[in-house]
C-alpha cells in the first residue's frame, strides 16, 4: 500500500460510519497508480493530493470539521497556472502584442477550458464529493472540476516544485493549442443550439430556472431548456449564464445522439 493510499484510507475511515446528508455511500476507491499515470506525476507528498480532491461538500461530516477542502489549493493553483501560461505564451509567441497574449491566456485558463482539461483526465472519478455535487458534475457544471484542476496544479507545485507543475500544465496547454480544443472550450453552446433550432423550424429555445440553491453570495442555478415542445437538457452553474450554457450543451448532446426528435 502506498502512502497516498494510506492517507486516502484514513479519510475514508473517518467517513466510514457516517452517511452523507443526501443519503449516499462513500465514493469508490482511489486507483493511485492510475491517478499518477493520468497526471503524469510521481507523488511524494500525498496529503496535498488528498486535499486537492476534497470538495467542500464533503466537510459536512462532523469528523471532518478540522479537514480542509481544496479551496486554498485552488487559490494557489490559479496563480501558478497564470504564471506558467503567461511565461509559455511570452516565449512561444514573440511577435504577439500584449492584448493578443491576454486574450489567448484568458481562453486557455477560462473555467470552461479548465473543466475540459479536467474531463480529459477523468478527474471527477477521483474526487471526494457529495451526491448533490456529483449531480452538478453530471449536469455539466464547470466550477467544481475547474477548481479541482487548479488545486491539483498547486498540489504538484507543493509536492515537487515549479518545473513539475510547469510540465503538467504545458502538456495540456500544448495539446489544446495543437488539437483545437480551445474552440471547444470557448464554444457558445446557446448560439449553436439557436442556429439548430431555427434551421429545423423549432423556434427560439426557451430557458427557465427550475432551482436556485445556496446563500446569496454563493448561489447555484439549475436551468432547463425547451427546444420546440421538447425538453432539451438541464444544466447547473454558479451563474444563470453558465447554467444556460450547460443546458444548451446537454441539448446538443441529445441531438447528436438522436435522442431529441427534431423532425417534429
Amino acid at each position: 500500500m502506498t502512502l497516498f493510499q494510506s492517507i486516502a484510507d484514513k479519510v475514508r475511515q473517518l467517513l466510514k460510519s457516517q452517511r452523507k446528508p443526501d443519503g449516499d455511500q462513500l465514493p469508490r476507491e482511489i486507483d493511485v497508480q492510475r491517478f499518477e499515470s493520468i497526471i503524469g506525476h510521481r507523488i511524494h507528498q500525498p496529503h496535498f493530493f488528498v486535499e486537492a480532491l476534497l470538495h467542500r461538500s464533503y466537510l459536512q461530516y462532523q469528523d471532518l470539521k478540522e479537514k480542509k477542502s481544496n479551496e486554498r489549493l485552488e487559490f494557489l493553483g490559479d496563480s501558478v497556472l497564470n504564471l506558467i501560461v503567461g511565461e509559455y505564451l511570452y516565449d512561444h509567441y514573440p511577435d504577439a502584442e500584449e492584448g493578443e497574449l491576454t486574450k489567448l491566456r484568458s481562453r486557455l485558463v477560462s473555467r470552461k477550458a479548465l473543466s475540459v482539461y479536467a474531463r480529459q483526465l477523468n478527474l471527477e472519478e477521483f474526487m471526494f464529493v457529495s451526491t448533490s455535487a456529483a449531480q452538478s458534475l453530471e449536469k455539466g457544471s464547470d466550477s467544481i472540476l475547474a477548481d479541482a484542476y487548479e488545486a491539483v496544479i498547486a498540489a504538484i507545485y507543493l509536492d515537487s516544485g515549479y518545473e513539475a507543475a510547469k510540465k503538467f500544465v504545458e502538456r495540456q496547454v500544448l495539446g489544446a493549442l495543437r488539437s483545437g480544443i480551445l474552440g471547444t472550450a470557448d464554444e457558445n453552446y446557446k448560439s449553436i443550439l439557436l442556429e439548430h433550432a431555427q434551421a429545423h423550424a423549432l423556434g427560439v429555445p426557451k430557458y427557465s430556472i427550475i432551482k436556485e440553491e445556496g446563500p446569496d453570495h454563493d448561489r447555484t442555478f439549475t436551468v432547463e431548456v425547451i427546444v420546440g415542445e421538447k425538453r432539451g437538457g438541464v444544466g447547473v452553474g454558479k451563474t444563470k449564464k453558465e447554467a444556460e450554457q450547460a443546458a444548451a450543451m446537454r441539448a446538443l448532446e441529445k441531438i447528436e445522439n438522436a435522442n431529441l426528435n427534431t423532425s417534429e
